[in-house]
């Protein structure tokens, strides 16, 4: 009942926020739509709590630069983009082109300004496309989310950590701020079925966006696993277990952001 009654919330809240946003996509500028959509997240969080028992702890927010960066978040549930949306001011996020496709989405996605990635073109084309999309973020001083292993990790495990959050923390020359989590607990990828807990999100120390690609990359792979597999330790109340690095379902190059970052 608990999943059936936050998934009924889902798509009523989705479709009703999506509504709402419809007027203001014409006008000029996109703090409303931005506002709009701020809303939505934040009352997807309520959704949670109330429908589906899993309460929000936030933890870190001390170590949130100022101005422009780069979050690098670990990726375990649908609901990921949810958490961490409200959290941020200013966020942009990077994510498939195929979102353009869908009824209305198009859109909002444009006028939040998020960095849409060609992923039915070639290597140069999807670089291409994201190197656009970071010039434009730091020209405005945006936040940047996005997801370095490009999937869904099941608990206990995480992809190989790809190398499109180094590059782009080279062009925007930012920090990247990891973000570690244990809300595939309760909400594992993207099952409908949910359960009761504490799901926190823990923004941790930034890494500088000047190391070598492969010292970049082992460090944040290394500082978002450990410190998700204490938070999963913390919830279960038992020893950490290191995360267990699992085959790429696919051979794609760039991570992007979920569905529901756009919503």
């Amino acid at each position: 009942m608990r999943s059936f009654l936050f998934a009924a919330s889902y798509w009523l809240l989705s479709i009703l926020y999506v509504l709402i946003s419809l007027p203001f996509l014409v006008l000029p500028g996109r703090a409303p739509v931005t506002a709009i959509i701020r809303s939505y997240t934040r009352s997807m969080n309520w959704a949670l709590r109330v429908f589906a028992s899993i309460r929000k702890d936030v933890r870190g927010r001390e170590h949130l630069p100022g101005g422009a960066f780069i979050i690098a978040a670990k990726h375990q549930s649908w609901g990921d983009g949810f958490m961490i949306y409200p959290e941020v001011k200013n966020l942009a996020f990077v994510t498939g082109d195929h979102l353009e496709k869908l009824p209305l989405v198009g859109g909002i996605l444009r006028k939040l300004g998020a960095i849409v990635i060609d992923t039915c073109g070639g290597g140069e084309r999807k670089a291409a496309s994201l190197v656009k999309g970071m010039r434009r973020a730091r020209e405005e001083g945006r936040r940047v989310l996005i997801y370095p292993e490009g999937h869904l990790a099941p608990i206990d495990t995480h992809f190989r950590y790809k190398a499109g959050v180094w590059h782009m923390a080279q062009a925007m020359q930012v920090p990247v701020v990891p973000v570690a989590t244990n809300l595939g607990l309760f909400w594992a990828q993207e099952a409908h079925q949910k359960k009761s807990g504490t799901a926190v999100i823990e923004f941790l120390e930034p890494i500088d966006p000047n190391l070598p690609k492969a010292e970049f990359l082992a460090k944040l792979t290394e500082v978002i696993e450990q410190r998700t597999a204490e938070l999963v330790a913390e919830a279960r109340g038992a020893d950490v277990v290191p995360a267990t690095l699992i085959p790429d379902p696919d051979k794609g190059t760039l991570a992007v952001a979920p569905t529901e970052s756009a919503a």
